[in-house]
């Protein structure tokens, strides 16, 4: 018999509904650090007013919390705003995006990390099917690594720094 899970929960996502409900559960977990990996800041997910809420209450509490943003094509969140943009802006110190660079875009997942610990995944980018974790360190940890390898190797570019990305 499986022993039962002492902390966090997991649960199947499988419409743009539940991704929503699963970043603002696994945001919540935060407690100093947030990293998201996105194709095109996914709209109504990362600049829904909830989530804002955690992420604006988390970098206000916290003076060392650290939310960083992996974009893999932004055209579409400049061209058609996006309010997590809107409040990277504001609160620069805390949220910084990158734009990935161009020979690391072949990711076709997306996710968010909380803390190392919590997540929420989807193998496909296009597609909302995925799983949420509120307490899962090895698999968050790996993506956390992968993250950090990307991000490491992606730069602010100047037109972005210009347009507050």
């Amino acid at each position: 018999m499986e022993k039962a899970r002492e902390k966090g929960r997991r649960w199947v996502i499988s419409t743009r509904d539940e991704m929503r409900q699963a970043v603002i559960e696994v945001a919540r977990e935060a407690t100093r650090k947030v990293s998201i990996f996105s194709h095109d800041l996914d709209p109504g997910i990362y600049d829904d007013p909830d989530f804002l809420e955690i992420i604006k209450r988390l970098v206000l509490s916290q003076s060392y919390s650290r939310i960083r943003v992996l974009i893999a094509d932004p055209a579409s969140a400049i061209k058609n705003g996006n309010n997590f943009v809107h409040l990277g802006r504001r609160l620069n110190s805390y949220i910084e995006f990158r734009h990935v660079r161009e020979d690391l875009r072949t990711h076709a997942e997306s996710f968010c990390i909380a803390d190392e610990t919590a997540l929420v995944y989807r193998l496909q980018s296009s597609h909302w099917d995925g799983i949420a974790d509120t307490y899962e360190p090895a698999v968050a940890k790996l993506y956390g690594t992968m993250f950090d390898e990307i991000w490491l190797a992606s730069e602010v570019e100047v037109e972005f720094r210009q347009l507050g990305i």
